[in-house]
């Protein structure tokens, strides 16, 4: 994070940018050691946690705009400059986009589902299929949309707000979950770098929210770190959001920088799928590991 704020110094830059595993490394870093901050900061990749935008703003000045777009299309939803930016949303639908959501179980446009495109008239941004694959084709083009696959809401303003995969978002006690949400929080606290949060199979809740965390510089893994930082989110979260299980562990990544959840799911059917637990998997935390934490919140 040093050498590249160096570089944006030699450089000039006043337009950047970045994935937001690149901003997590920045802010982690002395933010004031770049002397003439770019005047126009963007995040793309994956949404971008608020304590990250907050702490950008307060060194640089600047507020990241955020956006949605995909391999399949251009951008469909951004904070545009010179409209005002509701920290932590994706924004609204750029010109070209008729974008709605729609709600999985019923198929009716509502405020909170699927993020889709309306292909009448077709956007001419988007796709036109997926080569050789006419089943997954006919999967994302189905109803008179295009399905990204993307959970959303809106809010009154119009303004939408990125929920997660719909593969990602899970439930737990019958409650549907979103990691970016429990994920944003877990980073406010002062020790926690990076958090990615999966469902973890659990017997009575069918599944409970694991978080794995990439500490900051100055910090050691342990059970009185981890006590601490799920003492933090039962004061940040609702009951039934509050994450049950903590392991400390680097987070596997593509080569974008986005992180591979997948992989981290897998982890947890593995450990936790009833059969005997494989050698090599980290150590776990659990919140009934801390009498402590019982009664809290």
């Amino acid at each position: 994070a040093r050498a590249l704020m160096e570089q944006m110094d030699r450089e000039s830059v006043t337009s950047f940018c970045a994935p937001p595993t690149v901003w997590r490394m920045l802010i982690q870093a002395d933010l004031t050691l770049l002397k003439n901050p770019p005047t126009k900061v963007v995040s793309a990749g994956e949404p971008l946690n608020a304590e990250v935008i907050d702490q950008v703003h307060r060194a640089w000045g600047q507020t990241i705009r955020d956006g949605f777009g995909q391999t399949e299309s251009t951008v469909q939803i951004a904070n545009t400059p010179g409209q005002p930016i509701k920290i932590g949303a994706m924004g609204k639908p750029l010109p070209g986009y008729d974008v709605v959501l729609v709600d999985p179980a019923t198929g009716e446009e509502a405020d909170d589902g699927e993020l889709c495109l309306r292909l009448d008239p077709r956007p001419v941004g988007l796709m036109k299929a997926y080569y050789g694959d006419p089943d997954k084709t006919a999967e994302a083009f189905r109803d008179g949309y295009y399905h990204t696959g993307d959970m959303a809401s809106r809010d009154e303003r119009g303004i939408i707000t990125y929920v997660g995969r719909g593969d990602d978002v899970f439930k737990s006690s019958d409650y549907r979950l979103s990691p970016f949400e429990l994920e944003s929080v877990l980073i406010e606290h002062p020790a926690v770098a990076e958090a990615a949060v999966v469902p973890s199979p659990d017997p009575l809740k069918l599944s409970v929210p694991k978080a794995f965390v990439v500490l900051a510089a100055g910090h050691q893994p342990g059970p009185e770190l981890a006590e601490d930082i799920l003492r933090y989110c039962r004061e940040h979260l609702a009951p039934f959001k509050r994450i049950r299980r903590l392991e400390f562990a680097e987070l596997p990544k593509t080569i974008s920088g986005k992180i591979r959840r997948v992989e981290l799911r897998h982890s947890e059917e593995v450990r936790h799928g009833g059969g005997p637990v494989p050698e090599g998997l980290g150590v776990e935390y659990s919140d009934s590991d801390f009498p402590g934490l019982k009664g809290q919140g």
